[in-house]
């Protein structure tokens, strides 16, 4: 986990100096800003050091790490994406992580293309073309238009696909990627076609269960684990998960990003947005799509023992330093044996760690290494 000072519903939003998500703080709505790195890098830093939500993100090749329904709206803010461009393909991305219900947030080319064509130094014929496909698209989608206003259009995404499904009988329109693992978010090549919603019984009914409104989310079982697809995890458990780590900082002025190895045998990065948390799916032998000098504090539970036997201890904890600001601080979790091999690596890069005994107490395996020299 990573820690940064300030934190319901969860947007998303492409690009990025953050006013927009800034403004949303006050009514307890946190928001996940993304940039490509290219002209908008300092961006994305600027967002961080104010402390807000961002990361480095880019519509593309491959789909974004995060898991299905994980936001209740996205907000794209001229961030001139091809949304019509290869099928469809990335407006079927947004699609994925959007909740059933959600909202897709459009300002910019090409809504208001009428009065704003000579400002955009484009052709009002092009940009009449390019609406026109983009609602195609929208409409294909079973997304509902909602408004459009000024430079606003605001979609719907619907909260089942049961009618969705009869439309596009009648429809040229894409095809339910019924083969694809709908919270695959690494590495996974973005298909051109409509992620499926889970099934339901009844057309009144919100795919994947209905989420409690925050603070209420914080605490309720998520549906995920109601519906007893996450192998490992239960009611039980995740009870007793509600007073771990990001959940007992709920309280503070602080706001934690849950990193997700990819590769975990049970991946709870879905569990974690159902919480009301944010989160990214990560591979601990690659860098993390930040800046440097972006948290005061990483939790790394378990880390190590996973990593262990994958890639150098060293190259993972010269990451978390780039990551670090200064004065920052790490708290390692892991079996007694990996903690003493990661307080020697840590002792000869003079950092400064004290190993000391968990919550579970001086008889347990599981020990825990502070270092808080930076």
């Amino acid at each position: 986990m990573l820690v940064t000072l300030f934190t319901l519903k969860i947007l998303m939003k492409f690009l990025v100096v953050a006013s927009f998500g800034a403004s949303l703080m006050d009514y307890n709505i946190l928001t996940m800003s993304i940039a490509p790195r290219d002209i908008h890098e300092a961006q994305v830093q600027f967002a961080l050091e104010r402390g807000l939500p961002a990361m480095f993100g880019i519509l593309s090749t491959y789909r974004l790490p995060f898991p299905s329904r994980s936001f209740d709206m996205v907000h794209c803010s001229r961030c001139l994406v091809q949304w019509t461009g290869y099928d469809g393909l990335y407006l079927m991305e947004i699609d994925r992580v959007l909740r059933p219900g959600g909202y897709w947030v459009l300002s910019g080319p090409p809504i208001s293309w009428r009065v704003s064509y000579k400002c955009w130094q484009r052709r009002a014929q092009d940009l009449e073309k390019e609406q026109i496909s983009l609602e195609d698209l929208a409409r294909r989608l079973c997304w509902k238009k909602i408004t459009e206003r000024g430079v606003l259009a605001v979609w719907r995404k619907p909260t089942n696909h049961v009618h969705c499904i009869q439309k596009l009988k009648a429809w040229k329109s894409p095809h339910f990627g019924i083969k694809t693992e709908p919270d695959g978010g690494w590495y996974k090549r973005m298909d051109p076609c409509i992620t499926p919603l889970p099934e339901v019984t009844d057309i009144h009914d919100i795919a994947g269960g209905a989420l409690e409104k925050w603070p209420k989310r914080l605490t309720a079982v998520p549906p995920r684990i109601k519906s007893g697809k996450i192998g490992g995890t239960n009611i039980k458990s995740f009870n007793e998960d509600t007073r771990g780590f990001a959940a007992a900082l709920s309280n503070y002025p602080v706001w934690v990003m849950n990193v997700v190895p990819f590769d975990g045998k049970n991946s709870s990065l879905g569990i974690v947005y159902e919480h009301g948390l944010i989160g990214t799916y990560l591979n601990w032998c690659e860098p993390f799509s930040t800046y440097p000098r972006t948290y005061d504090l990483i939790h790394a539970h378990g880390v190590f023992s996973m990593y262990m036997d994958k890639c150098d201890i060293l190259d993972i904890l010269f990451e978390m330093y780039r990551i670090l600001r200064p004065k920052g601080s790490i708290i390692i979790r892991d079996h007694v044996e990996i903690v003493v091999k990661v307080k020697k690596i840590t002792d000869q890069m003079r950092w400064n760690g004290k190993i000391l005994h968990s919550e579970l107490g001086p008889f347990h395996s599981e020990k825990m290494l502070f270092v808080d020299n930076f």
